[in-house]
């Protein structure tokens, strides 16, 4: 089942558990009502066995619903803003609750990491999930002799990144599924996504990289597959880049862990 099918399904049984509850004279009050259906919410996504992190989501969700209905009602909103806003946030975030790809936004320092990484000689990066472009600008700049690739979903995301990197001609910035594009042509293929799709992108990488190429994944790691180098970006948070090189015999990536 679907995530987001799972959340929904929880919060409806919370619902209902919170209303037999009421029935039954074991709850009375709105708020004690409330606290009744998000604690049965939370319990309905641990017998789903949604992740963990769903937990405080289904504990906070009808609470803070209602605590946001209120202010509304006290500052005389109109609904309309909380409509503008759930389409502003979809247009930011669009398909994450289907893929649990969050947006990422790489920071100078692991551009520059990055850029330590590419070959001397002319290269193609391919940037999966580039958000605003963020890590693909100051390389473009710093590598002109190089070519890169930029492809995101979100809508807003990939505008700021098209208007961001329109005066940069050796990115091509294009808006699409991070799978659809083929790998065959690229260097360096870098990815700051989440756990979830990295078994995905190693089987991809695996099949369509040239041997000797390099799959870079910043913070998250290929399941099952040892990494050939980890190298620290030395931000303030700590980042990671896990580096697996591709079709070359012997390599540790080759090897599972």
């Amino acid at each position: 089942m679907p995530p987001a099918l799972k959340a929904l399904c929880a919060q409806l049984l919370g619902v209902a558990g919170a209303f037999a509850l009421a029935r039954a004279g074991f709850v009375g009050g709105l708020w004690p009502l409330v606290a009744a259906q998000a604690v049965l919410a939370a319990l309905a996504s641990l017998l789903l066995r949604s992740e963990r992190w769903w937990l405080p989501i289904h504990l906070g969700f009808l609470p803070t619903a209602l605590l946001a209905h209120g202010l509304a009602r006290a500052l005389d909103l109109h609904p309309g803003w909380f409509l503008a806003g759930f389409v502003l946030l979809l247009l930011v975030y669009w398909t994450s609750f289907h893929s649990r790809v969050p947006l990422y936004l790489s920071n100078r320092a692991t551009a520059a990491a990055l850029g330590q990484l590419l070959p001397a000689a002319p290269a193609r990066l391919l940037d999966i999930g580039a958000g605003t472009g963020s890590v693909l600008r100051p390389l473009a700049r710093a590598r002109p002799d190089c070519r890169f690739t930029g492809i995101e979903l979100a809508p807003i995301p990939w505008l700021l990144g098209h208007l961001l990197t329109r005066r940069l001609p050796n990115i091509d910035w294009r808006r699409g599924d991070l799978f659809a594009p083929a790998w065959s042509d690229c260097d360096v293929v870098y990815a700051f996504l989440s756990p979830v799709p990295m078994a995905e992108v190693w089987a991809k990488a695996s099949a369509e990289m040239k041997p000797g190429s390099l799959l870079v994944s910043n913070s998250f790691a290929v399941p099952g597959i040892e990494a050939e180098r980890i190298v620290a970006v030395g931000d303030r948070r700590g980042a990671q880049l896990h580096l697996y090189r591709i079709g070359v015999p012997g390599d540790s990536a080759d090897r599972p862990k």
